[in-house]
This record gives C-alpha cells, structure tokens and sequence, in this order.
C-alpha cells in the first residue's frame, strides 16, 4: 500500500516535468512564428515559455524545474541544430532566469490570486525585469563567445532578448494565473458585455495596428474597459490579445511600423506590449484590492451589527436601516 502510494506521487511528478517541458517546447514553437533577426541573432518580441516556466512553477513549485530546462534544451538545441556547451549554457539561463524569479516572488510574498497592487509590482519588477536578465545575459555572451556575435551588437541584441523574455512574463503568466480560476458560465454573468468587448478589442487592436494614421493609443481604453468590468480575467487576455495583434503588425511592417528598420519596429513593440501589459496588470490588481477591501469592511459591518442585537436588540436597526430593510424584506 504505502510502495504503491509512494509510486503514485512519483509517477504524478514525472508526469508534472513532462508536461512542463511539452508546454514550454510548444510555446516556443509559437514564439517562433514571429521571429525577427537581430544584427543576426534570431530573437522574438515576444516569447512566451518564459511565462510558461514562471507560471508553472508558481503552480507545482520548483520541483518542476527540471520540466522548465529539458523543455529549454530541446529548443535551443533545435535553432542550433546540435547540443554543444554553448547551448547548454544558453538552456541554463534560460532555466536559472524563471528560477531566480520564482524565488524573488516567493521571497517577496507574492499571492497568486494577483488581488493586490503589491502583487502586481513585484510581478513586474522582480519576476520580469529583474530576473530576465539572467537569460539575456547568457545567451548574448554565449552568441558573442561563439562568434556569432560581434561584441559591438551585443546590447542591441541583449535588448531584443531581454524585452522578449520580460514580454512573456508580463503577457502570459498574469494568462496562466488566471486559469485556476476558470468555472462553467452562469446565466447571471455579464455575457453580452464580455462579447462586445471581445469585439471592440479585435477590431480596435486591429484599426490601431494596422492604420497608417498612428493611433496605436486606441487600445488603452478597451484595456482599461476589460480591467474594470472584469479585473485580471478580462484583462490578461486583453493584453495578450493585444500585444499578439501589434506583434503580427509589426512583424509585417504594417501601419505606424511602415519604414522601420527592425530595431526601431523591436523597440516600438517592446514600448507597447509593456505600457499594455502594465496597465493591465496594475489596474486589475487595484480594482480587486478595492473591491476586497469593500467586501471587508462590509462583513465587518455585519459582525457588529449583529454584536449590537446581542447586546441592545433593535438599536442595530436605527445604526443599519438599510439592513432592517433588507432583514424585512427577506421576511
């Protein structure tokens, strides 16, 4: 009994590294589509395994890390075509750097929840910017030590990396913090505004991305809109569904990012996904502070004005009217 339990957990966790790292491959895969070179390094505006390795290992811990860098060995093995100790090391940053983020944000006391502003700034401080420095570091210098890399592009590329690594944290992970979160729909649920803004944000994203008139500050309020009707759940998937759209655009040279060279397309991206990304994450995290802090004080509320029935029947009354109504009413 107790050898078959013990095999039980072990089999779950092999399974939990498995898909770890089957979630990261294909998140790569993804990533790729979009991929643009810098000075000759292939980059990506936005790469989501990053935000996949970080999500997951908010979820399952740090034992999954070995998920985290089988996944990263066999994608840099792939754009290499062979493993040699450069990728290696390329595959230990890109593995340490989600690491170090899982461990700042712990370190931190970070909620999952995301339901407050704190959450939010440590999320994108510390587990973006912060600590995706570690893979861009180690995959410029490992580029440079290879001499695929002259020494005087390594910012320019170390910038296309970094901004990529913190996109996909800032992008994708507030998307998996979410799921755990996700129930059947009830026929109370705003439904028809949740279509509409689906709507607005498809065809504004698109209007703003892909018009030559520069009006790329379209998104802010239907960002905004999703963060305030709907907090994190509206408004992670607004962000990514954003930041995905001006991806497309820029990549394509369409609209305000005709005539660029890829650099200032990298930048423009990088400048917009993350005042996207920000705003949404922030503004959410606010919102549901507030409205737990409501909901608080308003059980609070109940607590004494049950202590004073107790204690003097009928003063709660006169101190709560609308709670008198509400108790009739219920009546």
């Amino acid at each position: 009994m107790i050898r078959s339990e013990r095999n039980r957990r072990h089999l779950l966790a092999v399974l939990r590294v498995v898909g770890v790292a089957a979630a990261y491959y294909g998140s790569a895969r993804l990533g790729l589509l979009r991929e643009v070179t810098v000075e000759g390094a292939v980059v990506s505006p936005l790469w989501p395994p990053t935000g996949i390795a970080l999500g997951c290992l908010l979820y399952a811990g740090a034992s999954v890390w070995p998920g985290v860098a089988i996944g990263s060995l066999v994608v840099v093995g792939m754009l290499g075509g062979t493993v040699t100790p450069s990728t290696l090391a390329v595959a230990a940053g890109n593995t340490l750097a989600p690491l170090c983020a899982y461990a700042l944000l712990r370190r931190a006391g970070f909620r999952r929840e995301l339901d407050r502003l704190r959450d939010g700034i440590v999320l994108v401080f510390l587990g973006a910017m912060a600590a995706m420095v570690i893979s861009a570091t180690a995959g410029t210098t490992m580029l440079v030590a290879d001499g695929k890399l002259p020494a005087g592009s390594f910012w320019s590329v170390w910038a296309a990396w970094w901004a990529g690594d913190v996109m996909g944290v800032l992008v994708v992970t507030p998307v998996m913090l979410v799921l755990d979160r996700v129930r059947l729909p009830r026929l109370t649920d705003r439904w028809p505004e949740a279509v509409v803004l689906l709507v607005v944000a498809v065809t504004g994203t698109l209007v703003a991305t892909r018009s030559s008139l520069s009006m790329l500050y379209l998104v802010f309020p239907i960002v905004i809109w999703a963060a305030l009707r709907f907090r994190l759940a509206g408004s992670a998937p607004c962000a990514l569904l954003v930041s995905v759209l001006a991806i497309m655009a820029g990549t394509d040279g369409a609209g305000p990012f005709t005539g660029h060279t890829i650099v200032e397309v990298m930048v423009n991206l990088t400048v917009l996904n993350g005042a996207v990304a920000l705003t949404a994450l922030l503004l959410a995290a606010v919102v549901t502070e507030q409205q737990n802090i409501r909901h608080r004080i308003e059980h609070a509320c109940e607590e004494l004005a049950d202590v004073v029935d107790q204690l003097a029947p009928g003063r709660s009354a006169a101190a709560w009217p609308s709670r008198a109504q509400d108790e009739r009413g219920n009546r």
